[in-house]
């Protein structure tokens, strides 16, 4: 189905957002459409909607299976907008968003769906889930200057580390919430703005009434943005991303500054949720 806006979808579309788990992808650019949203079907989750302007062509075979809406994604502003217009037409079910050229890994995710994964999440009292947001790089910048390769795509294999979160008005850390560091946001750290320089996002959230997504990916309610629960580690999930790197090409004030991104602790990224694992990028938790 295709809709002339977010506010037509919300009108006409409501049946889509009656199950979940739901992904909301916003398309800021027409790099690998296709790809993420394929992606994203392969996932399990119930409904796929893509948020792009009505001047991005759509694969047919795509086209097909996902709830297409006219929307002009650029900004974080846009995409804060738009998920909290959908929160209250989705309340009680799982919702995730990303941008194209983001791809989402879970443990277990080449033989399990997402869905099982939210159930096993849902019984553990668990209504949001953090995710690392690691960034992708193509390896040879000469043969894709705009820095995404997926055929010979790099990672970090090392430079991530945790800072406690403080609440602004006590001074005093936030429980079980803390603010994630490294990639090329860290690398390139003088070209991204301080408040940009976060990896977590919690991308996979229950929506429900009153809840509301903020322009730095955290949510009105501080339990949505911790990180596990009281008493033990709880699942987290991977975004395998290459927004970072393409903006950094496409930016003047940056892409004339890098000629490469790889470095001494680049590897190509396998695409497979075992080498995050093994990587510490995300956490199993209790799921076996």
């Amino acid at each position: 189905m295709q809709y002339s806006g977010l506010e037509d979808f919300l009108q006409n579309g409501r049946s889509a957002l009656a199950k979940g788990p739901i992904a909301l992808i916003f398309c800021e650019d027409e790099v690998e459409i296709a790809t993420t949203l394929r992606h994203h079907l392969d996932c399990g989750f119930a409904t796929v909607v893509a948020l792009m302007p009505a001047a991005f062509d759509l694969a047919e075979d795509v086209a097909a299976k996902v709830q297409r809406v006219d929307h002009e994604a650029l900004g974080a502003a846009a995409t804060t907008a738009a998920i909290n217009a959908i929160i209250p037409a989705a309340a009680g079910q799982w919702l995730f968003y990303c941008y194209n050229t983001e791809y989402l890994f879970f443990p277990f995710c080449e033989h399990r769906t997402i869905g099982e994964m939210l159930t096993f999440h849902s019984e553990e009292r668990r209504d949001a889930m953090l995710t690392y947001v690691v960034d992708l790089y193509a390896g040879d910048l000469g043969q894709a200057p705009n820095a995404v390769n997926l055929d010979q795509a790099f990672m970090d294999k090392s430079g991530y580390y945790a800072l406690a979160r403080k609440d602004p008005e006590t001074g005093h850390p936030r429980e079980r919430q803390l603010d994630f560091f490294g990639g090329l946001r860290w690398r390139f750290e003088e070209h991204i703005p301080q408040a940009r320089r976060n990896i977590d996002r919690i991308s996979l959230f229950r929506a429900r009434a009153g809840l509301q997504l903020n322009d730095d990916h955290r949510f009105n309610d501080q339990e949505y943005n911790t990180y596990s629960c009281p008493w033990h580690h709880n699942l987290t999930t991977a975004l395998c991303s290459f927004r970072t790197a393409k903006a950094l090409k496409r930016n003047p004030g940056s892409t004339y500054d890098i000629e490469t991104f790889r470095w001494h602790n680049s590897v190509p990224f396998e695409w497979h949720s075992r080498q995050l694992l093994d990587l510490g990028l995300m956490e199993p938790g209790q799921w076996f």
